[in-house]
């Protein structure tokens, strides 16, 4: 799991072209303007998914993992907490293998994410994203989907 400024992507693109590609997809989009959606990069090899939400309570946010993708996922507009925690034992609730998702019931140590800021998910790091920063608040955020 990493979390970073986007100022220091070059940092992290080295590790595979695939994540090259979709820090590139970051720094060369508009994203502010860009409207929310799915945006092919590199057919399911790397695809963004824009989006735009209100954040919500830690208990309403969903721990989930991935198998086949690495998440970036950077916070154009706005603030949220991301929940984290190694995956270990942790008992499934729902299971999607097609879709790429798993979701467990666990504890997590939440991490800040501000606007500018970005963090790296790999398949052993279970994340609850868009949950909220002391207040409610509007998020912008792209996740760039990178298949391992």
């Amino acid at each position: 799991m990493v979390i970073d400024k986007i100022e220091n992507y070059r940092l992290y693109s080295t590790l595979t072209k695939r994540l090259a590609k979709g820090f590139e997809f970051i720094t060369n989009t508009d994203l502010v303007t860009i409207e929310p959606g799915k945006y092919e990069i590199d057919n399911d090899a790397i695809f963004a998914i824009v989006q735009e939400y209100d954040t919500k309570e830690e208990q309403d946010s969903v721990l989930e993992g991935h198998h086949k993708y690495i998440d970036i996922q950077y916070v154009i507009q706005g603030v949220e907490l991301m929940g984290f925690t190694p995956l270990t034992n942790q008992e499934v609730v729902e299971e999607n293998l097609e879709k790429d998702y798993t979701f467990y019931k666990g504890e997590t140590s939440m991490l800040r994410v501000e606007e500018g800021m970005f963090t790296l998910f790999f398949p052993e790091d279970l994340h609850r994203p868009g949950v909220k920063a002391g207040q409610i608040s509007k998020v912008k955020k792209v996740v760039v989907k990178v298949k391992i």
